[in-house]
């Protein structure tokens, strides 16, 4: 039955091989994520029927309502993976500090950072959601870990992926050695290799942007986005397409199957917060997925995989996807960010002006 399939088990013992002094450690690692992933799968599928659906009266770190799966996913999160003896120390988006290995588990040298559930706002309308997960190795190997040993950049994760909860169910990691999907088979209770050395194409004919938010953007990113509605009739003289699922795991499969850009830029609605993205959570493991896939991944500025996190909870703008089209933004804001940008699109002259 599985004799032209491989398994993820299969898949991490052949990534192994190429690494005789590995202990195996890592294998087991990312086996015990995709269990929890597995058992937040079912509980997603259950949705109503398990009464799991809707708010919490709690709030978490980032002072957003809590939803019922955002606490249940936490918790499957954590009960996977305390016990293997692989990890000094766990922290997630739910949770204000690291979570301590219990003191009757062995410590080990590896960390493991995750949001459990992400696009959760998604859940109670039945879109897709997901997992994100990274893993670091711990400063001090079989002690427990300090919140500063979590603040590595991006370039140090020795794996990267997230699990999405769709139509079918898929874990897409990476371990550096290119981006792969798996599919769960449900009767198995195994995920297949079915999309391997998944490549993003380096041009693009979509990009993905809230653009309830255009009136606060910065100018580069105003200039890009009239580009582009601007189509065959304007300076890129090709029509692009506009998607928007506010799922971060949901947007960056479909660009790594698919192609394109994603794009939540830094903006003036709130000053203060140099971005809307956890740095930790979000954006480090979806830039190492999407690089390994050929894509790129920045603030606008800045390589995320090169940033040296401030905080747990830190918060950055996040552009991803096809490379020409991320380096094109990066230069639009070299170039175009100095100054006011007349918007011609939504300008009282524009495209879009009233009519009398």
């Amino acid at each position: 039955m599985l004799a032209d399939r491989t398994t993820l088990n299969q898949f991490l013992i052949e990534q192994r091989r190429d690494h005789p002094e590995a202990t195996g450690d890592l294998n087991a690692l990312i086996n015990n994520v995709a269990l929890a992933c597995k058992a937040i799968a079912k509980r997603v599928a259950y949705g109503g029927i398990d009464n799991v659906l809707g708010p919490t009266t709690t709030t978490n770190i980032q002072g957003e309502k809590q939803q019922k799966l955002d606490v249940l996913a936490n918790g499957l999160f954590l009960r996977a993976n305390e016990w293997g003896g692989h990890l000094a120390g766990m922290v997630s988006e739910e949770m204000d500090v690291p979570f301590v290995i219990p003191t009757r588990f062995p410590k080990g040298r590896y960390l493991l950072v995750f949001d459990p559930l992400d696009g959760s706002s998604n859940i109670d309308v039945n879109v897709s959601v997901g997992s994100i997960f990274s893993i670091l190795r711990a400063t001090t190997p079989g002690g427990d870990a300090a919140a500063a040993d979590f603040l590595q950049s991006g370039s140090k994760q020795v794996c990267a992926g997230y699990a999405i909860y769709g139509p079918s169910t898929m874990l897409v990691i990476t371990v550096g050695t290119g981006t792969h999907g798996f599919t769960l088979d449900p009767q198995l209770g195994e995920f297949i290799l079915t999309h391997p050395a998944l490549s993003i194409p380096a041009a693009a004919g979509e990009f993905a942007i809230n653009a309830s938010n255009s009136r606060f953007w910065e100018p580069a990113v105003k200039r890009y986005v009239d580009e582009c509605l601007a189509g065959r009739s304007g300076p890129r003289d090709k029509d692009f397409n506009m998607r928007w699922i506010a799922s971060l795991v949901a947007e960056t499969h479909r660009i790594l199957v698919r192609g394109g850009v994603f794009l939540y830029p830094r903006d003036n609605k709130e000053p203060a917060k140099a971005g809307r993205l956890r740095l930790l959570y979000e954006a480090n493991p979806m830039a190492l997925i999407v690089e390994q896939a050929g894509g790129l991944a920045s603030t606008g500025r800045e390589r995320i995989l090169e940033i040296s996190p401030n905080g747990l909870h830190q918060r950055v703008p996040l552009i991803f996807g096809a490379r020409d089209e991320v380096e094109r933004i990066e230069a639009y804001h070299c170039e175009h960010n100095l100054a006011d940008y007349d918007a011609p699109l939504f300008g009282t002259r524009g495209l879009f002006r009233a009519t009398a």
